[in-house]
């Protein structure tokens, strides 16, 4: 099965989420994404001025595991997993300080921070979810009284790790997961906070204190440990808090992200096709040639002439020949082979392509969803939409990915950033003059704004069946003004 989530991740960018999750009765796993992208004819975007190369610095890939699903209330409940690997990577670092057992400690102390992390979010989105009509209260409760067990339960571990005999990155690396939790509850449950205030004014009046009384406790927490805290006057400070925030997230979440490792695709059957196409004009070269001079002899005017003809038509059968084998070589392969991989275990491959096709290539289902309006359809027999066509294929092997860790993994994710920059640049201005007629019978001037829109149609195949998403972006020279997920 495929998710997938997009949303706004800066003024120029994109960001859709993938998760391809692994079916387990399956040892291989193969998912398709194709995306269909149309682009206005006035933004001048096409095979000569956005070229491969282009296209790919505007992409930007990560790839990740899954975060391990646990509800907040599960992480340190009973014998939880995530908490007893933790304590025991601990004692094991108590009894023998080896190399082994560090980086173990290590390990686990960033899975369990980003467990944390995952759950506290999920559980924020959950309580904020508009179908949640009842019961916010209740949630909002447990939600506060889940997160002081984690972490109350967290910070006992350094009865463990707090004594001289243990080295200090192993005490350094139990304060980078306590401070970066910390930074997950300020966030979130300010966040909720805020949804709160908005829309339940009654819900947050009465969780308001309980809210207030555990970001006081863990403000009081990080001046106690020396991390940095929001200062309301101190501009330096907050840039440097911020900063850290960044770094300690990447830190945490590295364990998660995987080796990747790219190539270009195709690369022995490209110089097979081409050769193929040198040899194709150089046979029609030398049978001209024979020709003549079997029925001309040598050192002939005619001869001299079909020469010169034939090596003129070469290049250009070689050309046409070399163009015929590209089209049909990027049917079948991609730009880009990317092996995936965490430690020493190779979890599988990714593929990717991009090319301009005509709206001939396009599938009926995507016009269907596409669904232009009867002016965009009659404007289009002028000035007709260029179409992307992105595909991506990922393969997963089951076997690799369950030796890969201890915990249960369910799939990958991918992060695709795509940033627009380069849509912006034949743009009108944003702003129009308007006029209307004001109240005293005089015209008055208002500004409206000026957009464009940028349509992506996604299909997503799996073993366990197809879908299709359809997202439209509003944006112009001033930036995204937003996503619409007009999804059939």
């Amino acid at each position: 099965m495929i998710n997938l989530q997009a949303k706004i991740h800066d003024r120029f960018s994109i960001e859709f989420k993938v998760g391809f999750n692994a079916n387990r009765e399956e040892r291989e796993n193969k998912f398709t994404m194709n995306t269909w992208i149309f682009i206005p004819y006035s933004l001048d975007i096409n095979h000569s001025t956005y070229s491969k190369n282009l296209f790919y610095r505007d992409l930007r890939c990560n790839t990740r595991l899954i975060t391990p699903v646990y509800q907040l209330g599960e992480i340190v409940g009973g014998r939880a997993l995530p908490i007893t690997l933790l304590e025991n990577s601990f004692k094991r670092v108590a009894d023998d300080s080896v190399k082994e057992n560090i980086g173990d400690l290590e390990y686990n102390i960033k899975m369990f921070a980003a467990i944390f992390k995952s759950s506290v979010r999920d559980q924020v989105f959950y309580i904020i979810n508009p179908h949640v009509l009842e019961g916010r209260e209740e949630l909002c409760k447990n939600f506060i009284s889940d997160i002081d067990s984690v972490l109350e339960r967290y910070r006992m571990l350094y009865k463990i790790i707090g004594i001289h005999t243990i080295p200090r990155e192993c005490f350094n690396y139990y304060l980078f997961g306590d401070e970066f939790m910390s930074n997950v509850v300020h966030k979130h449950v300010f966040r909720l906070m805020k949804f709160l205030k908005s829309n339940e004014p009654l819900i947050y009046k009465e969780c308001k204190e309980r809210f207030t009384n555990l970001i006081q406790k863990e403000v009081e927490h990080r001046a106690k440990r020396g991390f940095p805290v929001v200062e309301k006057n101190s501009p330096v400070k907050n840039r440097d808090l911020v900063y850290r925030t960044g770094a300690l997230k990447k830190y945490i979440e590295s364990e998660l992200f995987l080796n990747t490792k790219t190539k270009k695709d195709g690369i022995l059957i490209e110089q097979i096709y081409l050769s193929l196409a040198a040899g194709i004009s150089m046979i029609f070269a030398t049978a001209i040639a024979f020709s003549f001079q079997l029925k001309y002899g040598n050192f002939t005017m005619p001869l001299f002439v079909a020469l010169v003809i034939s090596y003129m038509l070469k290049d250009r059968i070689k050309e046409l020949t070399r163009y015929y084998f590209a089209h049909k070589l990027k049917e079948k392969y991609f730009d880009h082979k990317t092996s995936i991989s965490i430690n020493e275990h190779n979890i599988g491959l990714a593929k990717e392509g991009f090319d301009f096709i005509t709206e001939k290539m396009v599938p009926a289902e995507v016009l269907r969803i596409r669904a232009r309006t009867p002016l965009l359809e009659a404007d289009n027999r002028y000035s007709e939409e260029k179409i992307i066509l992105y595909r991506k294929l990922v393969e997963l092997d089951m076997n690799e990915l369950d030796s890969s860790s201890e915990y249960f993994i369910s799939g990958i994710n991918e992060i695709l950033r795509f940033n627009l920059t380069a849509y912006l640049q034949k743009m009108d201005d944003p702003a129009v003059p308007l006029y209307i007629i004001s109240n005293d019978s005089d015209y008055e001037e208002i500004m409206g704004t000026k957009v464009y829109y940028l349509n992506f149609i996604i299909q997503l195949k799996s073993g366990e069946g197809e879908q299709f998403k359809r997202y439209r972006i509003v944006f112009n020279r001033c930036g995204i003004k937003e996503i619409e997920n007009l999804s059939p």
